[in-house]
């Protein structure tokens, strides 16, 4: 007999993770404001092993518009600016020879749109995937009635299962709106 309680915790921890890698891809795609996140995904040659841009380098926002990254040793100068070019960022870097400035460039019309576009998909995948986890846990339950287990509980779980599906739902329509909303604001 499966225990119910484990089943639901099982699934509601596979949909908080979903939440938090839909969190996490969404803080990397730029919004018009310079935000750390977007080099997240940066893998620098260090030493003759791949490490991420942060592990090298000291990366601050003076301002709103421009990233500022300070190379903890001046010969990693050139191998950033080279990552961050070969990197899906679209930005150039400007090297002076101390530290690298990215200037974040306002976003057009067409590119706010297509980003809206981008988060809007990342959210329906993130849906699915909750849909799925809430599938797999009513199978689950439908397999352990047909197994033996009283059908209240398996009723009450199917609810249960209900309950948190719109929960994560809702939580996902949030963090859309949210982003949509820092997207769109000039």
């Amino acid at each position: 007999m499966i225990d119910i309680q484990s089943l639901e915790n099982e699934v509601e921890e596979m949909m908080q993770s979903t939440i938090d890698f839909l969190e996490e891809t969404l803080s990397r795609i730029r919004a018009g404001r310079a935000n750390p996140h977007i080099l997240d995904g940066i893998m620098v040659e260090y030493y003759g092993t791949m490490s991420q841009l942060s592990g090298v380098a000291t990366v601050s926002t003076p301002d709103a518009k421009s990233i500022v990254i300070q190379p903890w040793e001046k010969s990693m100068l050139k191998p950033i600016e080279k990552a961050i070019m070969n990197s899906d960022v679209g930005i150039n870097p400007e090297n002076n020879g101390e530290v690298i400035r990215l200037g974040i460039p306002p976003l057009t019309e067409d590119r706010r749109k297509q980003l809206v576009r981008q988060i809007k998909q990342e959210a329906e995948d993130a849906k699915i995937s909750i849909r799925n986890f809430r599938r797999e846990g009513i199978d689950t339950v439908k397999k352990a009635v047909k197994d033996g287990m009283p059908e209240d509980l398996g009723k009450n779980a199917e609810v249960s299962f209900q309950k948190l599906h719109d929960k994560y739902i809702k939580l996902i329509d949030e963090i859309f709106d949210i982003k949509e909303k820092e997207i769109l604001t000039v």
